[in-house]
């Protein structure tokens, strides 16, 4: 497995490299100049790794929660790297998963009209995922992920002995968006995964190699959809049902885990609308439910669920959703379904039956 991608963006290409953050410690000039920002929890798991960049005199430690990525906590953020002088050629360092990624990203793009950031992801879901593509958001007042922008790191590191702290749970909701990759890929990378899932639990080489193809898949996409604008919105597949599964549940589901019910969900779907054949349920679907196990019988209401869906960001109109399926050969696809009682009925036909089988 090669150990460095090059990633093409409007600022420019930018690197993703597999191999120890510590080494980047060996650069004390760039050290003098980068201001950290850090996941409280991994601050204290891997104080001894994260020694030279703990010890440095900017460093900002946060609690990884949605409160922390909200427009009111940004000016408190500000005031830090203003008074450690940050200047333009300094660089945000973010080490952390999601929300570190979303608020240096944010401050990155906007703080002195832009200064370069990179990214030490330290969870399975930013491994695999959301540490390439340019996109991060922020939420303001009670509008989650309302404010964001197209701004890439200058540099990702992928060291995998961050996933050495990660509970099953957490490593299946990373595995989630995996999964979501190599389904967009087609069958035969799915199926490749399909057998390979048992050993991506229990083997970190197994691991590092699909969240490197997870990487290199999702490469093709953003070079040429950066903004998201067009073929790179099959990467919602599984995300309307399970962003509004996340809501229906008040959250208690995790995302990479809520999405994975989601794709099933949407191949469900997708046979019941008749525009998938049930093959694809049927083959999909043994990998996917291993992936949710757990939550099979999770309670998900089906008002609230309908309610949330009906509001997704990607429908166009109120009488219609907008879904990401599956066709007949296993290609993900983007069309507009009336939102009507057809689909309410297939959706809690699976919700309340077909999802625990």
């Amino acid at each position: 497995m090669p150990n460095v991608l090059e990633i093409q963006s409007h600022k420019g290409p930018y690197t993703v490299t597999f191999g120890d953050c510590q080494a980047r410690a060996a650069n004390h000039e760039a050290l003098a100049k980068t201001h950290v920002i850090v996941d409280r929890r991994i601050a204290e798991l891997h104080a001894d790794k994260l020694k030279a960049y703990l010890s440095l005199p900017s460093v900002l430690i946060l609690e990884a929660i949605e409160e922390n990525k909200s427009l009111d906590k940004m000016p408190a953020y500000v005031d830090h790297l203003v008074k450690h002088s940050i200047r333009r050629d300094h660089v945000l360092l973010a080490i952390g998963g999601g929300i570190i990624q979303d608020i240096t990203c944010f401050l990155a793009a906007t703080l002195l009209r832009g200064v370069p950031w990179h990214f030490f992801p330290t969870t399975l879901l930013a491994q695999a995922d959301s540490c390439i593509g340019s996109k991060s958001s922020i939420n303001s007042g009670g509008a989650k992920n309302i404010l964001g922008t197209f701004t890439p790191p200058q540099r990702v590191t992928i060291d995998k002995d961050f996933l050495n702290s990660l509970d099953d749970r957490e490593i299946r909701s990373g595995l989630g968006e995996i999964i979501k990759v190599h389904a967009i890929d087609g069958p035969k990378s799915f199926d490749a995964l399909s057998h390979d899932y048992d050993d991506t639990l229990s083997d970190p080489n197994t691991l590092a190699r699909y969240i490197f193809r997870a990487l290199e898949i999702k490469k093709h996409y953003i070079e040429i959809d950066e903004f998201d604008r067009g073929v790179r919105n099959i990467f919602n597949y599984g995300h309307s049902f399970g962003h509004a599964i996340e809501a229906a549940t008040n959250f208690s589901i995790p995302h990479g885990i809520a999405v994975t019910i989601g794709m099933d969900m949407a191949n469900y779907t997708a046979t019941k609308l008749g525009v998938s054949a049930a093959s694809h349920f049927d083959r999909m679907h043994p990998m996917l439910r291993k992936n949710f196990s757990g939550y099979e019988t999770h309670p998900v209401p089906v008002g609230p669920f309908i309610a949330a869906i009906s509001k997704d960001k990607k429908n166009v109109g109120a009488a219609s959703v907008t879904l990401i399926l599956p066709d007949t050969d296993g290609k993900i696809f983007k069309d507009s379904y009336s939102n009507d009682d057809v689909f309410a009925s297939i959706c809690k036909t699976y919700l309340e039956e077909n999802r625990s089988q």
